[in-house]
């Protein structure tokens, strides 16, 4: 591994590249904070791909343009005379020691959970009316559950046992086949809602990610159609023109690999 030393050259060749090419390359000159949005939100999904598939290489180069765009944005905002990178790097500096006075104070804590009430509760001081204010509304709505879901139960707004969420979850889910059998729409769509964030919440409580269940999912998913499209095309035969036992045939095979 590298040296703090080695580190903090690393970082300093970044800045300097970054000057550079704002300075010289049409394209990085042309760029702005809104233009860059949706590419930062592009890589972000990018490097969470390469954290589920556990590939440190892809991670590494996934890292780095993510860390592209931090300083990126920083650079803009230092032409605004707004901020710079070392103002983004005091600026978390003194949040991360304002929310740890269990590491940089007096204040003595038991566990993991007594640390994120207090976090919470920090955030609230600071002048925050409300807990969920730090949640993204423009986050994915699994995510944004989750999210809201933690932060609540921060401040002590939660069940206290699993199976209680487990009965809440199945009272939500006899609810929403009710509304389906009287035919109602909109209710349909509101109980299904109620399952799903029942659902997350219970996850939450078995220590399971809910996003990253459900993309363990959909790669498994993925693998065993693009097996069965393959043995398929082996026997010169189209999707279209197999019944569901001939392709039951090829997933259970894809499910025993």
């Amino acid at each position: 591994m590298n040296s703090r030393e080695e580190q903090l050259k690393a970082f300093d060749r970044l800045l300097t590249i970054m000057d550079e090419l704002r300075e010289q390359c049409p394209w990085d000159r042309k760029q702005t904070m809104e233009s860059l949005r949706h590419l930062t939100i592009e890589e972000t999904y990018e490097l969470g791909d390469a954290i589920l598939d556990r590939d440190m290489e892809e991670i590494k180069k996934e890292l780095g343009d993510v860390l592209l765009h931090l300083v990126f944005y920083s650079k803009i905002g230092s032409e605004t005379n707004d901020f710079d990178i070392a103002d983004v790097a005091n600026t978390i500096c003194d949040k991360l020691i304002d929310r740890h006075p269990h590491i940089y104070g007096d204040v003595e804590v038991a566990d993991e959970e007594e640390v994120k009430k207090n976090w919470e509760n920090l955030k609230l001081k600071e002048g925050k009316k409300s807990v969920l204010e730090g949640v993204p509304r423009s986050l994915p709505a699994m995510v944004k559950a989750n999210r809201i879901q933690d932060k609540v139960s921060g401040v002590g707004f939660d069940w206290e046992e699993p199976h209680q969420v487990f009965e809440k979850l199945k009272e939500e889910l006899e609810e929403l086949q009710h509304e389906v059998e009287t035919d109602n729409k909109d209710e349909i769509e509101a109980e299904f809602g109620d399952v799903l964030f029942s659902m997350i919440n219970y996850a939450r409580f078995l220590n399971v990610n809910p996003e990253n269940a459900l993309e363990r999912t959909n790669k498994k998913f993925i693998s065993r159609f693009q097996y069965l499209e393959k043995k398929a095309r082996e026997k010169n035969k189209d999707l279209k023109d197999m019944t569901l036992a001939e392709m039951d045939v090829f997933w259970n095979e894809a499910k025993k690999m």
